[in-house]
């Protein structure tokens, strides 16, 4: 009775609200475009955040590579966007190296602590990792990451690269708007824990749109960051002030869990999609998920003119539920357990899973034999051709709720994707990275690169790049159409986290999916709904070897943009 109420509550909303999603008239490209693409011929930079895309862009202009403009890009998403990331979080990225004519990648995940046992939670009749407070808060990797990405692919000092955010972090800089509304969310849900309202509110209240916000105590992090390098945060001031606040709080990090940390160098994975090799990062990462759904879509012809179709979505659901089944089943920590990434991603097993879709109606899945909420994205491009691609976090929005005191940021709360089931691939142990949501991308064409990219959310995050991808390639789409076309987004089905659950789980799609196809997703046998704002955000780079320039996107559902010189 509940479920027919929600479907005719739906009906009710896609009939009020199934005009085309654009509001203004074009004369080129798809109506749903909101703006022309972005083409440099030097550099470009694509950030959530306006003032982030400048500053790295300026550290272009300075003689930064790619690296170098990432970075500062970074740093300042963490003072200007703390609602998707910051330093007390995790990083991972993606590098074209256009000297060596490579892809590298690097893990800048953190660990769990030593002294926290899975007997922890038993004892005290968890069933969960909490959401917040101490238990979920793992090693930060951020800054580990920026300077093992310096070493390798750097040029400019540190001092140099992080002197934007510094000066805007003790001068100020405008809130946007769609961060500050989710400010306000933050403080509402985090603000009891000590030190929040301290560091993030004006006179008690979330900063609104247009307020100049200051975060020194950020900014004299940045500065210790920038004279004493890494040391200063896994084994110096800020690694003992985090110990010390945590541990007051009841929780388990330790000095030695700082000092013992480092990012890790891994070789990138992929995996062929009609001539394009699609790069993802290995797990503890999530990113094989994307190619597992790809893997399974390639055998489905798609026609320019089929986008937005039932058809369209109801392939690219069943793909992710059997994709994201292998995902609960599979993705943990390498060093923990034998994933079999090799089976996962090969032709065969895409073929077997793909025999077990109906095109005629939605259905649940197992994961198969193969034999063995929000986040910042950026992606950035230099004169020399090197590319970034490169994702931060803290998880849950501003993360954890625990700002140690006089630092300026906030921890992850990445510990709360643990599973606590027995026998998990992703169950919970010391020392132990947790599966992670997190994931940047990279396209490479004929052994050249072509796209670096990224969408943010979550468990989103397999689905967009797969309708990125899908966008550029099957549909025919320019980089900006593929960022700002409407998205449908699937939840349900089982967890890394331990959740099992066999259903067809339930749609969601934006105001530009025309009710036609809504009523035939019905049909199938699909659930359908209306979410707003769970459709992530994308940002990408193309480079256009032909006419040697890069083209640059930024969609509308953030506040960011992209810029070249």
């Amino acid at each position: 009775m509940q479920q027919s109420k929600l479907l005719t509550f739906s009906i009710t909303v896609f009939l009020l609200f199934s005009a085309p999603a654009s509001g203004q008239d074009r004369i080129t490209g798809h109506h749903f475009a909101t703006r022309s693409e972005i083409i440099g011929k030097q550099g470009m930079v694509a950030t959530s955040h306006p003032l982030a895309t400048q500053i790295g862009l300026d550290i272009l202009k300075q003689g930064g590579t790619a690296t170098d403009a990432a970075i500062a890009a970074n740093a300042a998403l963490g003072l200007m966007e703390p609602t998707g990331c910051g330093i007390g979080g995790d990083l991972f990225a993606l590098v074209w190296d256009a000297e060596t004519n490579h892809l590298y990648g690097i893990n800048g995940s953190g660990k769990s602590p030593q002294l926290l046992t899975i007997d922890y939670f038993t004892s005290n009749r968890l069933e969960k990792i909490p959401s917040f407070g101490p238990l979920p808060v793992t090693v930060p990797g951020c800054v580990d990451a920026w300077f093992e990405l310096h070493e390798k692919f750097g040029k400019l000092p540190i001092e140099q690269i992080l002197a934007p955010s510094i000066k805007y972090a003790e001068e100020g800089f405008p809130v946007t708007e769609l961060i500050s509304h989710y400010w306000d969310l933050s403080l509402n849900r985090l603000g009891g824990y000590p030190n929040v309202m301290d560091t993030y509110s004006i006179d008690g209240k979330a900063p609104q749109k247009g307020d100049i916000f200051t975060n020194p105590d950020l900014g004299n992090t940045y500065k210790l960051i920038a004279k004493e390098g890494r040391r200063a945060f896994y084994n110096g001031s800020i690694a003992k002030t985090i110990v010390n606040y945590i541990q007051g709080q009841g929780g388990f990090l330790s000095e030695e869990d700082f000092s013992m940390h480092n990012s890790e160098w891994v070789e990138p994975v992929s995996t062929d999609y009609r001539g394009y090799d699609i790069w993802e990062l290995p797990p503890n990462g999530q990113g094989i998920t994307a190619q597992i759904m790809l893997n399974i879509l390639e055998g489905f012809p798609f026609s320019p003119e089929e986008f937005g179709t039932a058809r369209h979505l109801h392939l690219v659901t069943e793909a992710k539920k059997l994709a994201f089944e292998d995902r609960a089943k599979f993705i943990g920590d390498p060093n923990f357990s034998n994933i079999p990434v090799d089976k996962l991603l090969s032709k065969e097993y895409g073929a077997e899973r793909r025999e077990l879709i109906d095109t005629t109606h939605a259905k649940a899945f197992s994961y198969g034999a193969p034999n063995q909420s929000e986040t910042v994205y950026l992606t950035v491009a230099d004169q020399w051709g090197n590319m970034v691609s490169l994702i931060q976090s803290n998880y849950r929005g501003m993360g954890s709720g625990m700002v140690p005191p006089g630092l300026g940021f906030m921890l992850q709360n990445r510990g709360e994707l643990f599973s606590l089931t027995p026998g998990d691939v992703n169950e919970y142990a010391p020392g132990k990275r947790p599966f992670h949501t997190i994931i940047p991308a990279f396209v490479t064409k004929d052994q050249k690169p072509w796209l670096s990219f990224g969408v943010m959310g979550g468990d989103f995050q397999p689905q967009g790049h797969v309708q990125i991808i899908m966008n550029l390639i099957d549909f025919k789409m320019n980089l900006q159409e593929a960022g700002d076309a409407p998205r449908f987004s699937h939840t349900g089905g089982s967890t890394p986290t331990g959740h099992k659950e066999k259903t067809t789980g339930q749609v969601f799609v934006e105001s530009g999916i025309s009710y036609e196809t809504v009523r035939a997703l019905m049909e199938l046998g699909h659930p359908v709904s209306y979410d707003l704002g769970g459709y992530g955000g994308f940002q990408g780079i193309i480079y256009d070897h032909g006419r040697g320039v890069y083209i640059g996107a930024s969609e509308s559902r953030k506040d960011g943009q992209a810029a070249g010189y």
